[in-house]
This record gives structure tokens, sequence and C-alpha cells, in this order.
């Protein structure tokens, strides 16, 4: 006995092999479709997916921005390292502008201090003794105001030589009137003015030995007396 036909009139047996199957799932044939992509090397990122992303250049880093440019301090027209080189640096305190130099910078600074600024008045020239960083000299210049009533721009040069072998070149070719200053600089503090005209003595005998200024100089009236003070020169 002959089973019912089917739908397109092809008899239908259950022992056939080759008889009609059941409708797939469309929930499972896409994530089949997928799984069998991925393993041929294809899926949604191509062929050789995971290859190029690893040959992709990284993206430049930003370059920073530029800092704002440094601002003069005072009265100066421009900021001190444009002014002064490299190494300057400036500060105003009490109505006086100060500005530090480096040894090498020492006749620059006050040929630019007269020149470029104006300072044709030399006032003084010294040193400070500052233990453990050295000597630091000194030289006070001016503008003066050419009207009447205007106020002095008083402008203080500073740079520091060690202890050991203090030495500047003389500031007499830039302002003559420092020729005494530092005949005085000298003696008081030992320090060296190379090319300095006549640095000899000013307020010392000639037999006198050390620099009096110098804070290890032992004074006199200590030897003689004890010293009520906490510490003794040089501690």
């Amino acid at each position: 006995m002959t089973e019912p036909d089917d739908a397109d009139g092809t008899p239908s047996r259950p022992d056939d092999p080759n008889g009609p199957s059941a409708p797939e799932d469309p929930r499972t044939s896409g994530d089949a479709g997928a799984s069998a992509g991925s393993e041929t090397g294809g899926g949604t990122d191509g062929p050789g997916g995971t290859e190029a992303e690893a040959g992709t250049e990284p993206a430049p880093e930003p370059v920073p921005e530029a800092g704002p440019a440094p601002e003069p301090v005072g009265w100066l027209p421009r900021d001190a390292v444009t002014l002064f080189g490299a190494g300057a640096h400036a500060e105003e305190a009490y109505g006086l502008l100060t500005v530090d130099v480096p040894p090498e910078s020492w006749i620059p600074a006050l040929e630019t201090a007269r020149d470029r600024l104006g300072c044709r008045f030399f006032d003084w020239l010294s040193a400070v003794d500052e233990p453990g960083t050295g000597f630091r000299v000194c030289a006070h210049v001016a503008l003066l105001p050419a009207v009447s009533g205007l106020s002095v721009r008083r402008l203080l040069l500073r740079t520091t030589v060690p202890h050991e072998g203090p030495v500047l070149p003389t500031a007499t070719g830039v302002f003559a009137g420092a020729a005494w200053h530092e005949r005085e600089t000298h003696e008081m503090f030992g320090v060296g003015f190379t090319g300095h005209p006549h640095l000899v003595p000013l307020l010392l005998p000639d037999a006198f030995e050390g620099h009096p200024l110098r804070k290890d100089f032992v004074l006199a009236a200590r030897v003689a007396k004890a010293w009520p003070g906490a510490k003794e020169p040089g501690e």
C-alpha cells in the first residue's frame, strides 16, 4: 500500500533517506553561517582583519602648546633673559629693581644697563659674603630723569663668584667710577678684578693681612676679649 502523495505528487516513503527534511530554524542558520565564516578567515572584519588592525600606525601625539612668553619686571622694556642673556633673573621689591646674572655676563649686563636702559649714573659697587654660596658682587646704577619731578629709576645688578678664587673682569671699561669701588671690594673681600688699572689697597695699610669683611675673618677685639655672641666666625 502506497503512502499519500506529497504536494508535488511525489510518493513519500518513511524509509527514504533522500526524502524531504524538516524546515531549518532561521534563528540557528545565521549563527551557523557566522561560525563558518569565522573559521575560514572571513567574518564581519573581512579576511585578515586582525593583521590589518595590528599593522595600523598609531596616531601622532599632539604637540604641547608653548607656554606664555615671560613678562617684563618693573620698568624693564623686555624680560630679563631677552635683555641680559641666559641665566638672568629679575625681581622688584620696595621700588628697587634687581637683576642677577652669571659671572660671564657681568660686563655685558653693565653695558646693557648703560646703553639700552639708559642707566648712565654709576652709584656704587661692593660685595656681600654669603657662606656656602660665594661672594655676591653688586653694582648700583640709575637712570636719571630728563625732566624735573620724575622719579629716578634704580637698578641693582648682581652676580656671584665662588669663595675659592673669586675673580671678575673689571667694570672700569664701562663705568670709570668703579675703579676705587673695586679696590675697596678687593681688599675687604679678596675679590680680584682682572684688567683693573691699579688694584692696590685703598683703606688698609700695606702690611695688613686678611680681608676684614669676610665672615670667616677673626676681629682683633674678639681675640682680646671673649665675644658674647652665640657663634664664632666660621661656625
